[in-house]
């Protein structure tokens, strides 16, 4: 089977924190929408995060990501698991602090729902801005 994305319009998304509770101009919707224009914007604060729930279990393999420089994570780990079971670590990323797309393969069991929590921001207030996120994987 390819690869292509898993999310779709059943993915539930759920994140931290919005800018200035802005979701019209900086929701979580705008990280999915393919639109190099609109962007997702965290507030301030030492942790950001973004949780997915999979209408189906998965085989997720790889996170492709693009930051805005200067409001980066220097560091997130990939956490994962089936509905009603705890999480559990997958991997940890060290992204570079550029407008770059970066893609992060990785190996995981079969999931339900997905974490990524952002840590050590480059920005001094914490706040993380995201223009485009995919996770890559295939349907089981």
């Amino acid at each position: 089977m390819a690869v292509a994305s898993l999310i779709c319009s059943e993915t539930i998304s759920r994140v931290s924190s919005v800018l200035n509770r802005e979701v019209k101009q900086f929701g979580k919707k705008y990280m999915f929408d393919g639109n190099e224009e609109t962007s997702w914007n965290s507030d301030q604060g030492a942790t950001q995060w973004l949780t997915m729930e999979f209408p189906q279990t998965v085989q997720a393999s790889q996170i492709q990501i693009q930051f805005q420089g200067g409001f980066a994570s220097r560091k997130f780990i990939l956490q994962g698991g089936q509905k009603g079971e705890a999480l559990s670590t997958v991997a940890e990323f060290y992204p570079e602090d550029n407008n770059s797309p970066q893609s992060f393969p990785f190996k995981a069991e079969p999931l339900d729902k997905l974490k990524i929590t952002f840590q050590n921001s480059s920005d001094f207030f914490g706040r993380i801005i995201i223009y485009h996120l995919d996770i890559l994987g295939q349907k089981l």
